[in-house]
Parts: C-alpha cells; structure tokens; sequence
C-alpha cells in the first residue's frame, strides 16, 4: 500500500507558522508537530527549512495578483487598486504578513541562499509589472517625468512592503494601502 505524501500539509502549515511568527521562530519540529506528520516526512520532500521557505517564497511571488495593474481606468487607479489587492492578502491568507519581506528579514544575508534568492525573483517580477503602469502613467502624462518607471515601482514596492511588516506590530492593516497611496499622489504630475 503506498504511503500518503504529506508535502503539501508540510507546505501549508509552514507558509501559516512563517508569515504568523516569522522564519527563525518556527522550527522543522514546529511545523511537522503542527501539520501533524513525522519530522522524517519533512526530510523525504524537503532537505531542509530553508529549502521549504524557498519553495513557500517561490509559490507566494508568483500567487501576486498582477492583474488589477492591467485593468481599466488610469495608471494611478491601476495601482491603487493593486496595492489594495496586496494589502487585502495580506490580512486574509493565513495571517497579516508579507512572505517577501518576512524572508528577507528572518534570513542570514549570505549570497548563496536560496531563500533570498527565491525573493529577490518574487520581487523582480512584481517590479516589472508595477514598472509598465508607472511608465503608462508618465507617458499620459499622469505622472511627473525625471524618475526612471523601475525606480519609482521599488519605492512603491518597498514601501508597501516596508509598511507590512510594520503594521504587524501596530495592527494597523490599513497602512500598507495607506502609504502607498500617500506616494502615488506624490508621485502625480501637477
């Protein structure tokens, strides 16, 4: 009789107990207590906490909803429904927390890691998408000119992101969306 994968409960219950507590609070017996599963079942799939958090990295990056920035109405609208969308995963998957930013923080800087890596490609492609929009906006003239289109998707990026990880301390769910649109009105051409 062939034995059950418990990948998946692994996956889940980890990507649950990273965003909650963040990666160096949850340990390999943390999250196989709590999915349920024998510590030995982690290492069949994974060879180690850090290749789970690069995989959960990976699946989150690409779970960012790119399509409101494709949407109708100008690229500020666009943008501000986005961030919007952002904030509302934020606060209704599996806890109020960026996956991005939550690794990036709770990881050793060291240039093989995998988890880093992991978000700097999450963070790549969502720079990109948020890049087209603002080079949009400053072609119809919503926007002002003089910052490059990826320079201004960074800073609005890491401010949301920025914002994220803050709120979780005040409990302030609002202010990811809030300062976004604080500097996307900044941004507006006059």
């Amino acid at each position: 009789m062939p034995q059950r994968s418990h990948r998946a409960a692994i996956l889940a219950t980890a990507e649950s107990l990273l965003r909650r507590d963040g990666p160096a609070a949850v340990s390999v017996a943390d999250i196989t207590t709590a999915a349920g599963v024998p510590k030995g079942s982690f290492y069949n799939h994974f060879e180690s906490k850090e290749a789970l958090l690069a995989e959960i990295v990976e699946q989150y990056g690409r779970g960012i909803d790119l399509t409101t920035l494709d949407g109708p109405g100008s690229a500020p609208e666009r943008l501000r429904a986005h961030f919007a969308a952002c904030a509302e995963r934020l606060t209704t998957d599996t806890g109020f927390g960026s996956l991005l930013a939550g690794a990036a923080a709770g990881t050793p800087v060291v240039r093989t890691s995998r988890v880093l890596q992991s978000v700097r490609v999450g963070l790549a492609v969502w720079s990109r998408a948020v890049a087209a929009v603002v080079a949009e906006g400053q072609e119809q003239g919503d926007f002002r000119p003089g910052r490059s289109a990826s320079e201004i998707a960074s800073a609005l990026i890491e401010t949301f992101e920025g914002a994220a990880v803050l709120a979780r301390a005040t409990r302030d769910h609002a202010a990811p969306s809030r300062h976004v649109a604080l500097l996307i009105d900044a941004l507006r051409a006059p």
